[in-house]
């Protein structure tokens, strides 16, 4: 084992732990949500930072959900369904396998929804020890769902947030939910999971993936709803952090000088910083 593949899996490991109690930190109460109407049949339901966005079809033949938030925000987001509509959810696709995103999944389906993810969204969740919740169907690229007459197009670009991240495309409203392969507004910068498979270095290509579909309206993981035009602009973001990131390490910069840069030109956080930091140092390199 040469030097340098000692050093991503004691990196690996390192972010196993450190992300583990990171993530724990979240969903001791439920969220105070609000829902956004998007189009009149696609609405967003929202809060602060945490947990991650969910986007809602609702149509004659029930409701699918793009990700559903931690288990005890299940009640408070069903109420709020209940509002626009008296349909069950049939379908729930986890845009990947943080519990913020696919919590209520075990919830969903004891009301008979079938869950959807990558494969390798639901590998991170049988390592992390779930047993309840696990998705029913997996994908490995791309496949189409129908509900009420609606296409529903999920796609598995490559690795970015996790190496599990999915998009969901809505192509006859022109939307896409893009899970945390994107997140927009101020203190959600970008946070590579090594953890989860994450990739700094594959990310940029990822989003050039979800780039060639056409729309004009997009759901972050957290944070407001945006534009593609948000989107191209972060994608510029994604190459700014690896190439300011490489260059302090060819310079021999010390870590601490690392992680000063990402927070002052990237909005890193101590939670960010845990998440990635390590990863970023050997990707990077």
């Amino acid at each position: 084992m040469t030097t340098r593949t000692l050093l991503t899996a004691s990196a690996s490991l390192a972010s196993c732990l450190i992300a583990a109690s990171a993530w724990a930190q979240f969903g001791a109460e439920p969220a105070v949500l609000d829902l956004i109407k998007v189009r009149d049949d696609v609405y967003v339901i929202h809060n602060e930072i945490v947990p991650g966005n969910v986007t809602a079809l609702i149509t004659e033949q029930g409701v699918l959900l793009v990700d559903n938030k931690f288990a005890i925000d299940y009640e408070n987001m069903m109420e709020l369904l209940g509002t626009v509509t008296d349909q069950p959810v049939v379908y729930t696709i986890d845009t990947h396998y943080h519990d913020d995103h696919s919590g209520s999944n075990a919830l969903l389906q004891a009301g008979d929804a079938k869950v959807f993810a990558a494969e390798n969204a639901r590998i991170k969740m049988v390592e992390s020890g779930r047993t309840e919740g696990l998705p029913d169907v997996t994908i490995d690229d791309y496949v189409r769902i129908y509900l009420g007459g609606m296409p529903v197009d999920i796609y598995y670009f490559g690795r970015s947030h996790t190496d599990g991240d999915v998009v969901v495309h809505f192509p006859e409203h022109g939307i896409v939910s893009m899970g945390d392969m994107y997140t927009h507004g101020e203190g959600l910068p970008q946070l590579v999971d090594y953890a989860g498979g994450g990739s700094a270095r594959a990310w940029t290509s990822t989003v050039d993936g979800v780039l060639r579909l056409d729309f004009e309206t997009v759901v972050p993981g957290h944070g407001i709803v945006a534009t593609r035009a948000d989107l191209e602009s972060f994608r510029e973001t994604t190459l700014r952090l690896q190439q300011m990131t490489h260059e302090m390490l060819q310079q021999n910069r010390t870590r601490d000088e690392v992680a000063t840069m990402l927070r002052n030109e990237f909005g890193f956080q101590d939670f960010h910083l845990q998440a990635s930091l390590d990863g970023l140092m050997v990707e990077m390199r």
